[in-house]
């Protein structure tokens, strides 16, 4: 699979890189934090927190808005799934990373998405990139089969239980509408058959099951 550089022009419609934060101290804490041979997200991880970026990315970054930070760490060469939120999402590397991600615009009526349309880039350890709330993404990738450590940024809230009912995938396995995406808060995801989702998730990813080694 052809990566390329979140500094590439062809970034620039997923989102950007965060150069106005200080990232060394929540980098050097990110580091401590566990590697799996699986995948691993905690949203909000109280070492992260206290660094000074806490503050850099809640006042700064995001307009005030009360944030979280966690970290999204392990082995991983799928794409599996896709999610995405109703805000941007900032992702600072410890490790080099590769993300795949799409255009929530891309995503059809029936809310089935091509895998084929499916683009990815490198993430340099050190390195921070907004991805816009119009990107859908999901775990990162290592480079060269190596682990990676990511830390997750997002308002505050976001990714745990939901307290509400939403919309059940149908029989047929379509989405009656977009509340069948909703996993968790703020978070609708659109998974593989192949990705070894939960039961009851809506897999509407259709073409292969993308491996960055490929």
């Amino acid at each position: 699979m052809k990566v390329l550089s979140v500094k590439d022009p062809a970034f620039k419609k997923y989102g950007k890189v965060v150069d106005n934060v200080d990232f060394t101290e929540l980098v050097e804490a990110l580091k401590k934090t566990p590697v799996p041979e699986g995948v691993v997200y905690e949203p909000s991880v109280a070492e992260l927190e206290a660094t000074s970026a806490m503050e850099a990315l809640s006042t700064v970054t995001y307009g005030e808005m009360p944030i979280q930070i966690g970290y999204c760490n392990g082995h991983n060469c799928m794409l599996n799934a896709l999610e995405y939120h109703r805000d941007s999402e900032i992702n600072v590397a410890a490790t080099d990373a590769i993300l795949m991600i799409g255009c929530q615009a891309d995503v059809e009526d029936d809310f089935t998405y091509d895998t084929a349309k499916v683009e990815a880039f490198l993430l340099p350890a050190g390195m921070a990139v907004e991805v816009y709330a119009t990107t859908l993404h999901y775990a990162p990738c290592g480079v060269d089969g190596a682990g990676f450590q990511v830390a997750i940024v997002l308002p505050k809230g976001t990714n745990y239980p939901l307290k509400t009912k939403h919309t059940a995938v149908a029989a047929d396995g379509t989405a009656p509408n977009e509340d069948a995406l909703i996993t968790a808060v703020n978070k609708w995801l659109i998974g593989h058959a192949e990705g070894g989702l939960d039961e009851g998730s809506f897999l509407g990813l259709k073409g292969k099951n993308l491996n960055v080694n490929e």
